[in-house]
């Protein structure tokens, strides 16, 4: 008899995570029965610090001298731990989690809660659909510290929802350093996938040229009268319009189609380089480093996208094969797809320094390019939409392929300078200038849309273009963000009587601006004939390739200019002010009391206004720019928001600590603005809102901790957050589709408590060790629903809000140094992605485990190989609404190794 074990991914990983502990074990077991010699020799001996735990306890050591409740990742840390870039590193931070590897959600809210800055400087994100920066673009080779501050404290901005994080950029090396590393990985999902040739050129020139001349009209009627056509010996007016269609149609790329192919491996390279170099002159210090990575990876995702049906019930069916099932429905629409995708990122770095005893400056030029390159192709049925088609009902299915290649970069040029007048009192002075422009442009934006026939048991017949509009949509976007930050602080350190005491005082202005602009074209078939493209369903993703000269000639295929007309728009401008002022203090009263605060003074000034490019005379300028709707998108606003800490140090290794401030919550210019834009994140088409009005927030923290002797450290906090006018996602629905849009909601408050640990376990095996965090949390928000149409739930949890989060770490350093491993879990409470409407429920975003594994050999002191596995678990995102799922993506498990080595 043969017994079957069945090996689960938790024991898998488990197995891996103590490997090192058997490795290290059976080395000194052989080193005890190694016999001894007569001969005596000198042993050499090595002392190494844990790299994991200690890396872990130094975070520790750092937030508990801050006066504002924060964690310090330096660059010590991340070079123990091997984070390759800043979202990596923010793993290890009590409270957070990271959605999509790249935003930070704090204390189970959403992004809006939580905000980034560069050295003190706002910087743009080059990401399309979010104001937060991707954090995984930011390489840990250029990072000195990352501060990670989730209480608010005058010298931020005010803008502070749930945390701020500072990432500060390496400026002077102290000695000539030098790494490189190299990896290679696998999304398990991605072996195989779907490529297909894409073109990078954009918009045609003649196809520019010709909406202006045609004033966006690309219409045989406004093509003759425009052109002034008549009959001659080249025809007639139409068919002369007609060729002067078919030459712009025939001007856009039409060589697209998906092809099956083995995918390449993810790669990557990382480098870096830097020395300091004294000079004679004024006896200073010069600083130089250089850096920069590239790296490529492939995903490759099933995907099912439903809208409910607003008179599904329960035990109604999610599939669609059979006749029965069909009949069950619980969608209006379904879409099953597969998406393939590529991503490239390139990342550059140029620093240099000078420093002169307490004086130093530097300048630092940072660039990042992004590229991401994406198909996606399937069905979509609609078994109780307004056009009923399904399989094993009509044996009808609409198909549709889309292409998709976006570019964004992120340059930056920052001079700062830090100073210190021993002479004058110990006055201190840091400044910074940054200039950055975040681009993003989006060359290819393909859709085809066609009709697939069935026969009455399933059998794939062919596929067909219809007589309708819209068969192939092209599209093509720009927008350019350009900001300039530029930001000062003084200081100043008295003793009064028995009292230190720090004051601090400063400024911090920040301009923006933005323009956005989207062409949409589309080829239609004029003709209303049903024409067949593909008749085998082997060839059937080849079927995008029918758009070819011939085709467009003899068929009638027209292009037509798709911009909306006034006061419709699909452009926008925006530009953005905030000017602040702040006054600090912190003071240590005694041994025991800690007393910090001030009040922070800021300005905020934003306009964003939709347009259009079919502007051409005076009385479409006067649409667009009219007073009302300059007012409509105008928000002035200004206030003061204090802060105050009180902290309580105890000879008996604890401490308690107390918070109250006022800061406020902005809309991003994109949600105040109504233009709609798709979000590959949530897969939701979104539109602004334009008079989406601001939500100032109250907060009141407290939160005891205790360091023991040994290392180990424990916390408590409680937190409230009490929200006016707090921004909320709605859906709407079509036949086809969700559309989200955005509302004030009248109030919203959230609480909770949140544990964290610290926790040697080298009672069960040396080097062995826990950390982790618990959030445990509630809100409410009450939105008023004529602001929302048909709301569900006017009463519900606040959007993006889990009621909890946890982080478990379990690591291992082996005292020999030479091993370390550490096995993460995270997971969040489910989350409104947005509020139902229509008496559906609200879409709640659910669980995900998150299970990863990282194992570190150090064969020397100069050298590391690092091997990860990402998704243990395999897990796959879920969307659930009214408990249906209508929402599925596969994720995939990721499996890396690489290894560096510094000179």
């Amino acid at each position: 008899m043969t017994t079957h074990f069945k090996l689960t991914p938790l024991a898998l990983a488990l197995s891996f995570a103590f490997m090192p502990v058997a490795v290290v074990s059976a080395q000194e077991q052989a080193a005890e029965e190694q016999p001894s010699t007569t001969s005596s020799a000198i042993e050499e001996v090595v002392t190494t610090a844990t790299r994991l735990q200690g890396s872990a306890a130094a975070v520790v050591d750092e937030r508990k001298n801050q006066a504002f409740v924060a964690d310090i990742i330096g660059t010590e840390q991340l070079s123990r731990t091997g984070d390759g870039d800043a979202a990596s590193a923010l793993r290890r931070v009590t409270g957070l989690t990271l959605v999509d590897g790249k935003y930070v959600y704090v204390r189970g809210l959403g992004e809006r809660y939580s905000s980034a800055r560069l050295n003190g400087a706002s910087i743009p994100s080059p990401d399309l659909t979010r104001n937060v920066i991707p954090l995984d673009i930011i390489p840990s080779s250029i990072i000195e510290s990352m501060a990670v501050q989730k209480v608010f404290s005058p010298t931020m901005p005010a803008a502070f929802g749930g945390g701020n994080i500072d990432i500060r950029t390496k400026s002077l090396p102290t000695e000539f350093q030098a790494n490189i590393e190299v990896g290679i990985g696998q999304n398990m999902n991605a072996r195989d996938g779907f490529t297909y040739h894409r073109n990078e050129a954009g918009v045609a020139p003649a196809i520019s040229d010709a909406v202006v001349r045609y004033r966006g009209d690309l219409s045989l009627r406004n093509i003759i009268r425009r052109d002034g056509l008549m009959s001659n010996d080249l025809g007639s007016a139409s068919e002369q319009a007609r060729a002067i269609n078919a030459q712009l149609a025939q001007a856009l790329p039409r060589d697209i189609a998906l092809k099956e192919a083995s995918l390449d491996p993810d790669y990557s390279i990382k480098g870096s380089i830097g020395n300091q170099f004294k000079e004679d002159w004024f006896g200073g210090s010069i600083g130089v480093l250089l850096a920069g990575s590239y790296d490529t990876k492939w995903d490759v995702s099933e995907r099912r996208n439903a809208v409910i049906s607003p008179n599904a019930e329960a035990g109604c069916s999610t599939t669609l094969n059979s006749v029965e099932e069909v009949n069950a429905s619980c969608y209006n629409t379904l879409r099953e797809t597969t998406q393939t995708t590529e991503t490239e990122r390139l990342n550059g770095v140029f620093s240099v320094g000078y420093e002169l005893d307490t004086h130093r400056i530097s300048y630092t030029k940072l660039y990042l390019e992004d590229a991401e390159d994406e198909s996606e192709f399937g069905i979509m049925q609609s078994p109780n939409g307004s056009n009923l088609k399904t399989i094993f009902g009509s044996g009808l299915a609409n198909r549709e392929h889309q292409f998709r290649y976006e570019e964004r970069t992120l340059d930056i040029d920052q001079f700062r300078g830090q100073h210190t007048f021993l002479d004058y009192w110990g006055i201190g002075f840091d400044w910074q200038y940054t200039e950055s422009k975040a681009t993003t442009d989006i060359p290819t934006d393909i859709s085809y849309r066609f009709d697939d026939l069935y026969g009455t048991n399933g059998q794939y017949h062919s596929t067909v273009v219809t007589g309708d509009e819209n068969r192939a949509v092209y599209q093509y976007v720009d927008m350019e963000d350009h900001v300039k930050s530029y930001s000062g602080n003084f200081s100043l350190p008295i003793r009064i009587g028995g009292m230190e005491i720090e004051f601090r005082a400063g400024y911090d202005f920040t301009d923006k601006a933005r323009t956005y602009s989207t062409d949409r074209f589309t080829l239609d078939n004029g003709s209303g004939l049903r024409l067949t493209v593909n008749e085998q369903l082997s060839s059937v993703l080849g079927a995008t390739g029918y758009l070819t000269d011939e085709f467009i000639e003899q068929n009638q295929f027209l292009l037509s200019y798709r911009e909306p007309t006034a006061p419709g728009a699909d452009d926008y401008l925006a530009v953005q002010k905030t000017d602040a002022f702040y006054g600090a203090f912190d003071a240590y009263l005694n041994d025991h009391w800690r007393l910090a605060g001030g009040v922070r003074w800021e300005e905020f000034k934003q306009v964003s206004l939709a347009t259009s490019s079919l502007i051409f005379t005076p009385e479409d300028l006067d649409k667009f720019y009219s007073v009302e709707r300059i007012l409509d998108g105008t928000t002035v606003e200004d206030d003061f928001y204090p802060a105050l800490s009180v902290t309580y140090m105890s000879d008996n290794n604890y401490q308690i600590r107390f918070g109250f401030s006022e800061t406020v919550v902005r809309p991003d210019i994109r949600e105040t603005v109504p233009v709609a834009y798709f979000d590959p994140l949530t897969d939701i088409r979104t539109i602004g809102r334009a008079g989406l009005q601001s939500s100032p927030m109250t907060n009141i923290d407290a939160r005891f901790e205790y360091f023991a002797d040994n290392g180990d450290n424990y916390t408590i906090s409680a937190f409230y957050k009490e929200i006016d006018n707090p921004i909320e996602s709605v859906l709407s629905v079509g036949d086809e589709e969700y559309t989200l849009t955005y509302v004030n909601g009248v109030s919203a408050e959230i609480y909770g408590v949140e544990f964290e640990w610290l926790h040697d376990l080298s009672y069960l095996k040396s080097g062995l060790f826990s950390a982790g965090n618990l959030t445990l949390s509630d809100s409410e928000a009450v939105i008023d629903p004529a602001l929302a149409g048909n709301l569900s739930n006017p009463t519900k949890r606040m959007t993006g809000h889990s009621k909890y989060v946890a982080n478990f770490q379990l690591g291992y350093d082996s005292l020999n140094g030479n091993h370390s491993s550490s096995l993460v879990y995270n997971v969040f409470g489910e989350r409104i992605l947005a509020a139902g409407v229509g008496g559906r429920g609200d879409a709640y975003e659910q669980p995900f485990h998150s299970l990863d594994l990282v194992y570190n050999y150090y064969p020397d002191f100069n050298s590391k190989i690092t091997f990860k596995i990402q998704n243990l678990l395999g897990e796959d995102q879920e969307v659930l609404q009214s408990g249906v799922p209508v929402q599925t993506r596969e994720v995939g498990q990721i499996l890396s190794l690489s290894y560096s080595y510094d000179f």
